[in-house]
Order: C-alpha cells, then sequence, then structure tokens
C-alpha cells in the first residue's frame, strides 16, 4: 500500500506543478523556489511530517521534500548548536542529495557529450 501511497501523493505534487505552469504565468524556476519554501513553511508547521509518513517517496522526492530536509536539518541544529545551527543545518542534512545529484549529473554530462548546438 505504501507504494500506491507514494504514487498518488508524488503524482498529486506533480499535477500542482503542473496546473501552475499552464494556468499562470509564473516561470518553472519560481514554481520550483515556491515547491521549496512550501516544504519549508509545511514542515515549520509540523504538517509535512504526516504527509511523509503516509505517502514516503512519493513526499520526499519532490522539491517539497528538499525543502522538508532542510527544515528538518535547521531545526535539529539548531537544539544542538543554537543560532549558528540556522546556518549549517540545511546544508549538513541535504548534502547527501546534492553530492548525489552532482556526482550523477557529471556521469551523464559524460555520457552524453553535452555541447553547444550552433
Amino acid at each position: 500500500m505504501i507504494y500506491l501511497n507514494a504514487f498518488w501523493v508524488g503524482g498529486i505534487i506533480c499535477v500542482l506543478a503542473q496546473i501552475l505552469i499552464d494556468k499562470t504565468k509564473m516561470t518553472p524556476a519560481r514554481i520550483l523556489v515556491l515547491y521549496v519554501i512550501s516544504g519549508v513553511i509545511l514542515t515549520a508547521f509540523g504538517l509535512y511530517e504526516s504527509i511523509v509518513k503516509f505517502a514516503g517517496a512519493g513526499a520526499t522526492v519532490p522539491l517539497t521534500g528538499f525543502g522538508y530536509v532542510m527544515a528538518k536539518g535547521v531545526s535539529e541544529k539548531v537544539a544542538e548548536k543554537g543560532f549558528l545551527g540556522i546556518f549549517s543545518g540545511g546544508l549538513s542534512a541535504s548534502a547527501a542529495g546534492i553530492s548525489a545529484a552532482v556526482f550523477f549529473g557529471y556521469i551523464a554530462a559524460l555520457i552524453s557529450k553535452p555541447g553547444d548546438k550552433n
């Protein structure tokens, strides 16, 4: 059942983004930022944790999940280190995901041989 929940929750998140692209004049970059910020805000109010427990990867893989991870990391580091945790918590919590994105992006660039189309 967790697979089904992950599928439909992740699908709803993606459908909302597609509706924003189709029905508004927002650029995709602004929608991505909106999603990260909404993940942070929902985590701050304690709402996103229950979504993550219900949907698993369906809630943690989209960009709202990135905001969730960053907000959770900041709150843990603030409890541990105080004010300085604001600056280090988000990066330390999301370091594995960022590192994987850079690594696999590099591998994809090596395989696809990107270059100027002109």
